[in-house]
């Protein structure tokens, strides 16, 4: 069956982008391939069809579990059969796994790149017929991109496993530097590289700096009412943004890593069926997003880099309809990125105190490598050791990249609470025993639906709302609980810790310190870079993107913020705007910017310049509120 036919069958549509044609008609071809292809490009059947053109499976490397497993259920939906190889597979699961990789009809094993580390693993696909081997989000292996990860870097053994097997390594983002580290660290033998222009014809980057961003959020979101993304720097700013949306009128809801996977589910359903047109999240919602309609990507914080920009802008407009992506900052939400910035860079001291205390905290001798896992708990290590806990997750992150150790996370073991009594038998027990009523009625002006649910609760937050050691408030829970008046499912941890190699305090830290420096070099750069396109506002902010990723053009696009005010810029009647703004402020005693464009229903960046020229010409004035007024 040809490639075509193929895409017909298991696709609905019948047209491949030229570039894929190509790319798929390279690795029949049994060469090795980079391809570098916008999101929403069509990089996974870039594998998926050369693999159902040949005998055997096709490996597929990939960073995120959920992005494996979406890739899984849309394959076993259209009767092609694939396995992810998580955590959640025993053992006994891996072994009929592979056997049926074997002797069955499988075509396509996902696996992390942390999951190929097993002797086990490698020596199991050594023995299956491998096609193709493909390297998704393949940025991941370079130090200069913006997702590296250490254990990329050992994927070269499927070179040494497979050696005449083709490679092709796909990603949306990368530049020149991250293209030589991929050829290089994949062993790859004189690849075909494919490169399909950044430029998006149909997508609108406008940048707007803005004193007040909900009231600029709200004018946006009231203009357009299609599905919409909005993203924030942190967890708990996704719940704040999306409850104001929904108390003023706007259908949101909200995403980030910790949900648990239920929450998740609920929430990217809403969105995907439309019942809520807005999701506010953080970029752990992105990759394997597929839905064509998105009509606006939204940043309310600093983008962490232009690589990660770029992607998640990316997702606006995937049907060919004109979108936007749209970042709205102000001095605050710079400071704030700077902040980020300098918790993310993180010195060498530093990293070696948290290896010290790590060891000392889980009693950990020198010159020990325990073979076991640790239950960890974050905030505990932080107040134990009075650290900052933003920079302390950080360096452990660090050590993470670097071997040192494996931090696993699993925001599924949370404690739940239940309560199992109405409300009048709650309040009998509350009088039989009042050393228990602080917490409960904490617990129930806290946690709605206690009554009807079982609630994810924090222990440690509680603990410090009612100035109580966190074990104190376990005590009072298990005890509620034998007196059955709740349901208490306790989860000691949500992390674990592995360690990796031997403990050598000092030696250890130095035999990674030069990739520490080199990668917090690397953010400073990634950082002064994204800052540098914000402030820019002479270029085609198309242009400068493409010029990020070296690719020439001198091509305005015409439809970001900058081509647009050149636009304007030629029919701007000053004096007319100058005028209505004076009338208006001889009936008000002040005005803020904000109420002068309510009133007059002008062009918002018109007002704002006639406002600067009106000060500099002294014809108005600005009062110790921040408001204006005439001279």
């Amino acid at each position: 069956m040809k490639a075509l036919e193929i895409l017909q069958k298991y696709w609905k549509h019948n047209s491949f982008r030229e570039s894929q044609e190509d790319i798929i008609n390279t690795v029949l071809e049994n060469k090795d391939v980079i391809a570098l292809l916008p999101t929403g490009g069509g990089k996974s059947a870039c594998y998926q069809i050369p693999t159902l053109l040949n005998k055997g499976i096709c490996i597929v490397i990939s960073p995120l579990i959920a992005l494996m497993q979406d890739q899984v259920n849309s394959l076993n939906d259209k009767g092609l059969k694939a396995i992810a190889m998580t955590s959640k597979l025993s053992d006994n699961d891996i072994i009929i796994a592979f056997d049926n990789m074997l002797y069955g009809n499988i075509k396509f094993l996902y696996l992390s790149p942390e999951k190929l580390q097993s002797e086990f693993i490698q020596q199991k696909i050594k023995q299956l017929n491998v096609n193709l081997i493909a390297i998704d989000e393949a940025h991941c292996i370079s130090e200069w991109g913006h997702d590296f990860r250490p254990s990329y870097l050992q994927i070269n053994i499927l070179r040494e496993l497979h050696p005449k097997t083709p490679f092709i390594a796909l990603t949306a983002t990368a530049t020149d530097k991250v293209i030589d580290d991929i050829k290089s660290l994949l062993f790859l033998k004189k690849p075909i590289i494919f490169k399909e222009t950044f430029s998006r014809k149909n997508l609108a980057y406008q940048i707007f700096k803005t004193e007040n961003i909900y009231y600029k959020l709200k004018q946006i979101l009231t203009k357009n009412n299609s599905p919409t993304i909005i993203y924030t720097s942190t967890r708990k700013k996704t719940k704040v943004v999306s409850d104001y949306l929904n108390s003023i009128g706007f259908n949101s809801t909200f995403y980030h890593g910790g949900l648990t996977v239920k929450n998740k589910e609920l929430a990217f359903n809403n969105w995907i069926s439309e019942k809520s047109k807005i999701i506010v999240a953080t970029n752990a919602f992105g990759m394997g997003i597929d839905k064509s309609n998105v009509k606006i990507v939204i940043h309310i914080d600093i983008p962490n880099s232009i690589e990660n920009y770029v992607q998640e802008a990316g997702r606006a407009g995937r049907n060919g309809q004109k979108s936007f992506s749209v970042i709205l900052y102000n001095e605050s939400t710079i400071n704030d990125f700077n902040k980020r910035v300098d918790a993310n860079v993180i010195n060498i001291d530093f990293i070696k105190k948290i290896y010290k205390y790590l060891n000392q905290h889980l009693f950990i001798s020198k010159g020990e490598q325990p073979l076991n896992k640790f239950k960890f708990n974050l905030q505990d290590f932080c107040a134990k050791y009075k650290l900052n806990i933003i920079k302390t997750y950080n360096a452990i992150k660090i050590l993470d990249k670097e071997g040192v150790l494996f931090y696993e996370q699993n925001y599924n073991k949370i404690s739940m609470i239940k309560f199992k009594t109405n409300n009048e038998q709650v309040l009998n027990y509350t009088n039989r025993y009042p050393k228990n009523k602080e917490l409960i009625q904490f617990l129930l002006r806290t946690y709605g639906g206690i009554f009807e649910s079982r609630i994810p609760i924090n222990e440690t937050y509680i603990a410090r709302k009612l100035h109580k050691l966190k074990k104190e408030i376990i005590i009072q829970l298990r005890q509620i609980e034998r007196d059955f008046i709740i349901e208490y499912m306790y989860q000691s941890n949500n992390t674990e810790i592995t360690f990796l190699v031997m403990r050598e305090d000092n030696i250890t830290i130095n035999n990674i310190s030069k990739s520490i420096k080199q990668r917090n070099l690397i953010k400073k750069n990634k950082a002064t870079s994204i800052i540098s396109y914000i402030n820019n506002n002479d270029s085609c902010r198309n242009i400068q993107l493409l010029s990020y990723f070296n690719e020439k053009s001198d091509i305005n696009c015409g439809i970001c913020d900058i081509c647009i005010n050149r636009k304007n810029k030629g029919n701007f009647d000053f004096k007319n705007t100058a005028d209505k703004i004076l009338l208006i402020l001889n009936n008000h005693k002040g005005l803020s910017s904000k109420e002068i464009v309510n009133l007059l229903h002008l062009n918002e960046v018109e007002i704002l310049k006639t406002i600067q020229l009106l000060l500099e010409k002294n014809k108005i004035s600005l009062t110790k509120t921040n408001s204006y007024k005439k001279t």
